[in-house]
């Protein structure tokens, strides 16, 4: 694959100094793969703990924002809502020298993207949005896929990056549309995940066996993804949030805020919103989204349990 750089920007990648500034789940499996690729990496978050880790691993120690932007050419940011994004991008900026990219990871709102963009290249800087899917697991192997916004010749120059850092990106447009495909996907995700749990609780609490149900549902074509990859997930509970609850009703939230924002009616997705709230209620907020078939347990009585499967 090929990648159109624009004049005046460096096209040997190994030379580029990078930045990455918040360590989670995400964000830290990506910094240590970029590390693990010699790149030389300046790395910032909150958590101490977090940051020794990859530093340990051979990344430099940033001690704030703007550092991470006064030592980098590309930084990335993987961090949790909007707003802490717009707060670290202002800092970011103070210290950018002009002409440095930022890439925000985060899964964002597109008015917010539009306007961190303004801002940057009023101070002759550049951002470009590129919200992911894959998770932690995904980080860690490689197996991320890049959902982007932005101009051509600035995702021109981070696109090699995305390629060695997970399997797929797709540059939908200017800044905002990364952001709305990145909703997009979580709706559907959301839903189809939803609704099975809905399927196996009618089924359950009409004493059909649940093995035996999902051999019907894939046979006759009314499967989806999550029946199809995920749904072996619910006889496990209380894993380690791979992505947590109330960071997907943060994102449904998003969903909401972008139907009103775009005259979208999206009845499905307040639904959903109100389902992902409900189980924060529940003192679930901090659990895997797998998690979301206690939920439905709860309001049913009825335990979701997979028998062994046919041989």
């Amino acid at each position: 694959m090929s990648y159109a750089v624009p004049m005046g920007e460096t096209t040997d990648t190994e030379a580029l100094r990078i930045g990455f500034i918040g360590l989670g789940n995400i964000g830290g499996g990506m910094c240590a793969n970029l590390v693990a690729d010699g790149r030389s990496v300046t790395a910032f978050d909150l958590d101490p703990a977090r940051l020794t880790t990859q530093v340990e691993a051979g990344a430099h120690a940033g001690t704030s924002p703007e550092d991470v932007a006064a030592n980098s050419d590309i930084t990335f940011l993987s961090l949790p809502t909007p707003e802490v994004m717009a707060a670290v991008a202002e800092e970011w900026l103070r210290g950018a020298a002009a002409g440095s990219l930022l890439v925000d990871l985060t899964t964002n709102s597109p008015a917010t993207v539009r306007a961190i963009g303004r801002r940057l290249a009023a101070g002759g800087c550049h951002l470009v949005e590129a919200p992911l899917t894959g998770g932690a697991i995904g980080s860690r192997n490689r197996q991320l896929v890049f959902i982007i916004g932005g101009d051509a010749d600035q995702v021109a120059r981070v696109a090699p990056l995305f390629e060695t850092l997970g399997r797929g990106q797709f540059h939908l447009g200017p800044l905002g549309t990364g952001n709305v495909g990145k909703l997009v996907n979580s709706l559907m995700a959301f839903t189809t995940m939803w609704v099975s749990l809905e399927g196996l609780a009618l089924a359950a609490g009409n004493d059909i066996d649940l093995q035996l149900l999902l051999k019907m549902v894939r046979f006759s074509g009314g499967a989806n993804s999550y029946l199809e990859k995920r749904v072996d997930e619910i006889g496990t509970r209380g894993r380690p949030a791979d992505f947590a609850i109330e960071l997907a009703a943060k994102d449904a939230g998003l969903m909401l805020e972008l139907g009103r924002d775009s005259a979208v009616p999206l009845p499905v997705a307040s639904a959903i919103h109100q389902m992902l709230v409900y189980a924060k209620a529940q003192g679930l907020g901090g659990h895997d989204i797998s998690d979301l078939v206690e939920v439905m347990e709860r309001a049913t009585g009825v335990p979701l349990v997979l028998g062994p499967a046919e041989e």
